[in-house]
Order: C-alpha cells, then structure tokens, then sequence
C-alpha cells in the first residue's frame, strides 16, 4: 500500500511539473523549453502506463515473493523504455545511431564489470536462478536473498564470522550479479524445501547396536514424520521437470566399525532453513530415548592407564 501510495504522488509530482514546462512554453516559446515539456510529458505517460498495468497486474499475484520480482522487472522495463524515449528526443535522428554505439562501447570497455553485473541482474530474473526469500551460497558466501537489485543482490549473511549453525550472523552483504555468469550458484530452496542432514552417534562396543538402530529409526521417524512426507512430494513434483532417479527420504542408519567405537550415521530430511533447530531437537530426544534405554551406552575417545605396583625390594 505505501509503495503505491509513494508511485502515486510521484505521478502527480511529474504532471505538475510537466504542466508547469506546458505554461513556460506558452508565455515564453522557446524550443528548450518546448523539449523539456515533450520530455517530462513522455516520462509521465510511460509512468502512469506502467503504473496501472502493474497495478493490475499486482492483483492477480497473491505470493509475496512473486509481487516483490514482479515489481522489480516493470522498474527495469520502466527505466529502460524512458530512456530510450529520451535519447531519441535529445540526439539527432542521423546521429542516434552513432550514438548508441559510441554509449555502448564506452560502457564495453570502461564499465566492463558494471556492464557485467547489470546483464546478470536481468538474467538472475529471466532464468529464475534465485528469488527473493531463497536461501543461495555464491562465491563461498552463503545467505538469505533480501533484495535482487540491477547490480547487485543482497544477502543476509548465515554460517559465518564465528556463527554455527544454519543461523544468521547478522551482516548484510552485497553479491555482484556477474557472479551469476561466472561462478556457481548453490539454491538450497529453489525447487523444493528439504535438505539431507546428518548426526554422527558413536556407541560402545558393548552395547546393543542392533537394539541402538531400531530405537534411532523409531525416534527419528516419529520426528520428521511432516517433512519426510512433504519431501516425498516435492520430490515427485521434481521428477516431472528434471530426471531424478527415486530417493529414499525415509530416515536411515549407516554402520561403521572404527577402533574406539561403532559409529552410527543417522541420515534424515529437515527443512533447508531451520536443519539447525531440527538437529537440535532430534539430538535431545536421541538422548532422552537412550538414557530410558538399558544397553545401549555413548561412546568417547578415553585413555585406560593402569598403574602398576612397585615390586618391594629385597634385602639380603
């Protein structure tokens, strides 16, 4: 609503002053001001145009994410289109030409990765590599998409400057969309919401490990019940636009025997934004399920020292 409320006044700030340059004109003819007033009349036009079809284009998009891209696609056409309109006012119709290649050399070679940066602007909202809202690790850094500006998108930073965890650290940080051409984009949420995560349980030789995996599945399976059956889901909706092979989102255990210990590895899918708060609250209810369990017992790295008697010495 405020954005709206602020586009309007702003239409009404360019009528006026294009009216203004209209009253000039009339009492002072003069062909400066006659350009002014075609100008700022062409820049409230395409405004105003560009504010009701994106008014009602709005209303027919209920997702938030959806309205926030959509906005930010008619502000680049919108840019765009008034200045081409302008150009085409201000430079001669002989000499335009020339100077769309003289601009477009200038911005090739002194303004190469401004240039870069604006081409991977449109293409992160052509080709949908992320959104608003998408949880993306570009270039070793990992974040929540806040905004996807013309040069640049800015992430609200997590699992850095000393933060473990999935959590944020609360820096913001400013990727250059070139990186979109030239590096790899991990999208942990953009076809599904899901992630595999792992708990590493290491128990005692003595204990029951036979018991120690029926009870792991038993706990695990009853706590991502919700998340393994919307996993199965997304993952069959999934197969219909990419091949995947069938995966198995059910909770699982791998066995390894190391020196010290029988390693269990207890594999579940969590929600790609909270697999922090889902390990933790696994791991307390693994804990609880093993202390009311008798034969199953935690394991650790501990050293055994035993200390021997000195012999008495004997005396002749």
């Amino acid at each position: 609503m405020a954005t709206r409320l602020r586009s309007l006044l702003t239409l009404v700030l360019l009528a006026a002053v294009t009216a203004s340059f209209w009253l000039a004109d009339m009492v002072y003819p003069d062909i400066a001001l006659q350009l002014f007033f075609v100008s700022f009349l062409a820049v409230t036009v395409v405004y105003a145009l560009f504010f009701v079809i994106g008014g009602l284009a709005l209303r027919r998009i209920a997702e938030e994410r959806a309205r926030y891209s959509f906005r930010r696609i008619v502000s680049i056409l919108q840019a765009a289109v008034m200045a081409v309109i302008l150009l085409r006012l201000w430079i001669e119709t002989d000499v335009i030409f020339v100077a769309y290649g003289i601009i477009g050399a200038g911005i090739a070679i002194a303004l190469q990765d401004l240039f870069k940066n604006f081409v991977g602007g449109i293409l992160i909202i052509v080709t949908g590599a992320y959104r608003i809202g998408d949880r993306i690790e570009v270039d070793g850094t990992e974040g929540d998409v806040m905004d996807i500006g013309i040069l640049n998108t800015t992430l609200l930073e997590i699992h850095a400057h000393g933060v473990k965890g999935d959590q944020p650290t609360g820096r913001i940080t400013l990727v250059p969309n070139g990186s979109v051409i030239s590096s790899h984009i991990y999208n942990f949420t953009k076809a599904h919401t899901f992630t595999w995560d792992e708990i590493h349980i290491p128990i005692t030789y003595d204990s029951d490990w036979k018991k120690a995996i029926t009870l792991f599945l038993e706990v695990a399976g009853r706590e991502t019940a919700a998340i393994t059956a919307r996993s199965e889901h997304e993952i069959e909706n999934l197969g219909e636009r990419y091949y995947l092979p069938k995966k198995v989102v059910e909770p699982s255990i791998y066995l390894t025997i190391t020196d010290n210990w029988i390693s269990l590895d207890l594999r579940y899918v969590a929600e790609a934004k909270l697999r922090r708060v889902r390990r933790d609250e696994l791991t307390r209810r693994l804990m609880e399920a093993i202390e009311q369990t008798d034969g199953i017992t935690i394991a650790s790295e501990t050293i055994d020292v035993q200390v021997a008697a000195k012999p008495e010495r004997r005396t002749h």
